[in-house]
């Protein structure tokens, strides 16, 4: 099995969890908004067909699974759910072309949610997307 194709199961493998925490029915409006919140959160260091995968699963009510994810969930909850709407840090980032890909796919309020991004650098990444893609700790 080919480091690509383990990704790619693993990948699958999490998103089949990740359905079956969010099944069931909800006992009230709110809670059913809330339950229906989670994001499988992927980033691929170098090409998207070679490089190593890295995922978890966030759950934001309350904030579990993602090792900054009371940082993630308070700025996604700001953003609406929007990855792209979170607003930028100002920070220096070196010059230096080391691509990554992000990647998040999940519901948030009820609302799916599709993002992939390619970003020159991790720095670049976690200037653009604050905490949410910052997992490993």
């Amino acid at each position: 099995m080919t480091h690509h194709t383990r990704a790619t199961a693993l990948a699958g493998a999490l998103l089949a969890v990740a359905a079956l925490l969010t099944a069931g029915p909800a006992q009230a409006a709110t809670r059913e908004a809330r339950a229906d919140t989670w994001l499988f959160l992927t980033v691929t260091k170098g090409s998207a067909r070679t490089g190593a995968v890295h995922g978890t699963l966030l759950r934001c009510d309350p904030p579990r699974l993602h090792a900054r994810a009371t940082e993630a969930c308070a700025e996604l909850g700001a953003a609406g759910g929007d990855i792209g709407r979170i607003p930028a840090e100002d920070v220096f980032c070196p010059m230096i072309y080391a691509p990554v890909t992000a990647r998040a796919l999940g519901r948030w309020n009820g609302r799916t949610v599709t993002f992939r991004e390619t970003y020159t650098s991790a720095c670049v990444m976690k200037a653009r997307t604050r905490h949410v893609f910052a997992f490993d700790g």
